[in-house]
């Protein structure tokens, strides 16, 4: 059957040309490529010979779940894989990921390795990047084949697959989900209520991560979390990212209660520099 691939992006024009060039040299070709650019203005797209279309979606903030739904309207292949901005394809992902589609009804996510600062350039090879990668401590994937995983928590949106009908019928990401964090997860809870298992493709590394700055907690989105923390809370019942709001609390933050959670302040420029890792930190 027919692959899409999606990806989003705002203002990341050195990593989205990578993702592009690890796509053009893949061993199997995407039949087309959607990109939809949420920047305020508009970015080159490099030449690369592939089916690309560029949908402009400008926006000052991060509308993720929306931008991601977009694409996939205007998708016309069969199977979508969705694949991060950041992700640098390995060349066997689309084929790998296209033929567990074709296989099974679920979505799929792929193993993503994190890189180091700046290994990745014009003259990049795959040896190199599975050199430095190092696999995401949270995620445990298979040697090969698919391993079914139970938390829908652990599903990720970096690298992942999806029938497009299944897409079409979960209904997409949910867009009241709005700047960073939680639409991920509700939508692999979403998955899950409507019996669409989550699987994890091994064989190695699907994609490759492109180093940025990591700030832990992300202090820059604490807005963005405590809103969509709560959004999900009404739908689910459950709190989800608990290890940032925790931290949100001990920073005086928010005030967390039973029925809700309040945002008391934002940080400082000081407490965002704190939680700034250093430069070669991964996750």
């Amino acid at each position: 059957m027919s692959v899409a691939v999606l990806t989003i992006v705002k203002d990341r024009g050195e990593h989205l040309r990578q993702v592009l060039a690890g796509l053009a040299r893949s061993d199997r070709a995407p039949d087309e490529v959607v990109i939809v650019d949420m920047g305020l203005h508009p970015l080159d797209i490099p030449t690369t010979g592939l089916p690309i279309t560029v949908l402009r979606l400008p926006d000052s903030g991060l509308p993720l779940a929306k931008a991601r739904n977009r694409a996939a309207r205007h998708a016309q292949a069969d199977n979508l894989i969705f694949l991060d901005v950041d992700c640098i394809p390995a060349n066997d992902l689309i084929g790998r990921l296209g033929m567990a589609l074709d296989g099974i009804n679920a979505l799929i996510c792929a193993d993503v390795r994190y890189l180091p600062a700046n290994p990745a350039n014009s003259s990049w090879s795959e040896a190199a990047l599975h050199e430095a990668g190092h696999a995401h401590p949270a995620r445990i994937f298979p040697d090969e084949g698919l391993r079914a995983e139970p938390n829908p928590g652990l599903f990720w949106s970096l690298a992942f697959g999806v029938r497009k009908m299944a897409f079409d019928t979960l209904g997409g990401f949910d867009e009241r989900f709005t700047g960073y964090g939680g639409e991920d997860t509700d939508f692999g809870f979403r998955a899950r209520a409507a019996g669409l298992p989550l699987l994890f493709l091994g064989g190695g590394a699907g994609a490759f991560h492109q180093h940025h700055g990591v700030y832990d907690p992300p202090l820059q989105h604490v807005a963005d979390i405590v809103r969509n923390a709560g959004l999900f809370r009404e739908i689910w019942g459950v709190w989800p990212m608990g290890d940032w709001l925790a931290r949100f609390n001990a920073l005086g933050l928010i005030d967390s209660r039973e029925d809700g959670i309040a945002l008391l302040r934002l940080p400082t420029h000081e407490e965002c520099e704190a939680a700034r890792k250093p430069g070669e930190a991964r996750f």
